[in-house]
């Protein structure tokens, strides 16, 4: 019982799921997703870190209290000096000097900002040397957001070339719209759940278009290795000998990808979790995120779109007319399997419906007939030459 298990017949490509064969549904699912995305970047947008958004960071020691202590004070300052702001966001962040608590928040003019940093030094009854305040620019963030996307531009060529040259344009396409799908999702995540975005996150993105890279070029190697010279017999479609490698490949992208996020989620759930490393979340967020979305799309989106992007192609239609019509054939009696007598005299056989078994068909003899060879010279009747009855006799003067 437990040989014919699911994880038993997913390990050794057997599981029969129909994964191409339901592509509408796939790609429904896909777009969907898609369009609650981008409506999200529309309507919602992102939550911009100070690196991006601009604004002040105040670093006060970690031996003032808890991390709420320190963000209810700094919050009492900026109200007594009528801000009109809070704080943005609170990490804990570790050092050479000790760990210190960095409260983020929004864009101060140099006035106030020194005013907030006696005030909190009052509040927490510290000398104000202890605290260290900075002010980041947001065209500090527009820089990294416009090396970002040269890189994935950048990134995106290379693959295609690539592809193209390992594979085909057809498999370079759907890569590449797998690629981008896995984006899309990714950050319509961040935007609906509202996780702050920092240049450890764009680092993130551009680290998961290598790992979704890689599991859909794992995926087209199985594809091209059932495929080459599928038109040559008319047994499967190119649709079908899809399906099986992804079939045959699927447990082994599963194993990538639980081994690839095991170590994240220990960088997200521990280090940034348990340990307060705050620094580590934004990094092991995205690429949690993005490499479970990779898995997903390298399997259900890429292959399925690689298969219909084929079906256009006339010679792979063709071929698939020609598997059907030889299974249909079957399925009504008039084709014979190999090595099966044709049922009844008179009835179509599969020769009928494949040109290259009637040729040899039409070559080899019907039961009962006589060789199509040439007789021997003076052979008369298949018996040996002679003009009587005697053998090798000679005619009698």
């Amino acid at each position: 019982m437990a040989q014919n298990g699911l994880a038993s017949r997913l390990y050794n490509g057997e599981a029969g799921l129909n994964i191409v064969g339901r592509r509408k549904l796939w790609f429904g699912v896909a777009g969907t997703l898609i369009l609650i995305a981008l409506l999200s970047f529309g309507l919602r947008g992102f939550s911009l870190g100070i690196e991006f958004a601009g604004g002040n960071s105040f670093q006060v020691p970690a031996s003032v209290g808890t991390l709420e202590d320190a963000e209810r004070e700094v919050n009492s300052a900026l109200a007594t000096e009528n801000t009109g702001i809070k704080v943005a966001t609170v990490q804990k962040v570790g050092g050479t000097g000790g760990d210190t608590y960095e409260l983020r928040t929004p864009q101060l003019d140099a006035e106030k900002t020194n005013a907030v940093k006696d005030q909190i030094a009052e509040d927490l009854g510290i000398n104000p040397d202890q605290i260290s305040s900075n002010q980041v620019s947001e065209a500090w963030g527009s820089q990294v957001t416009q090396r970002a996307v040269l890189g994935l531009v950048i990134f995106i060529a290379l693959v295609m070339v690539y592809l193209v040259l390992r594979f085909e344009w057809r498999m370079a396409v759907a890569a590449v719209a797998s690629l981008i799908t896995n984006l899309i999702l990714t950050a319509g995540i961040y935007s609906l759940v509202g996780f702050e975005v920092t240049p450890s996150t764009i680092i993130g993105f551009l680290t998961i278009l290598g790992f979704a890279l890689y599991d859909v070029v794992v995926v087209f190697d199985k594809v091209q290795e059932n495929t080459r010279g599928i038109t040559a017999n008319n047994n499967q479609t190119y649709s079908e000998a899809a399906n099986l490698a992804v079939n045959q490949s699927l447990m082994r992208s599963l194993n990538t990808s639980v081994v690839a996020l095991l170590p994240v989620g220990g960088l997200l759930f521990i280090g940034a979790g348990l340990l307060g490393a705050g620094t580590l979340k934004d990094l092991g967020l995205v690429l949690f995120v993005g490499m479970a979305v990779a898995f997903l799309t390298s399997i259900l989106v890429a292959t399925p779109l690689l298969a219909l992007l084929k079906s256009y192609d006339p010679r792979i239609q063709a071929h698939a007319k020609r598997v059907q019509a030889r299974r249909g054939g079957l399925a009504r009696g008039e084709v014979a399997s190999k090595g099966a007598v044709s049922p009844t005299e008179g009835q179509a056989t599969e020769e009928s419906l494949d040109p290259d078994a009637a040729a040899l068909a039409g070559a080899a003899p019907k039961v009962g007939a006589r060789p199509a060879g040439k007789r021997p010279t003076g052979a008369r009747g298949g018996r040996p030459g002679g003009g009587g009855n005697r053998p090798g006799g000679a005619k009698r003067r």
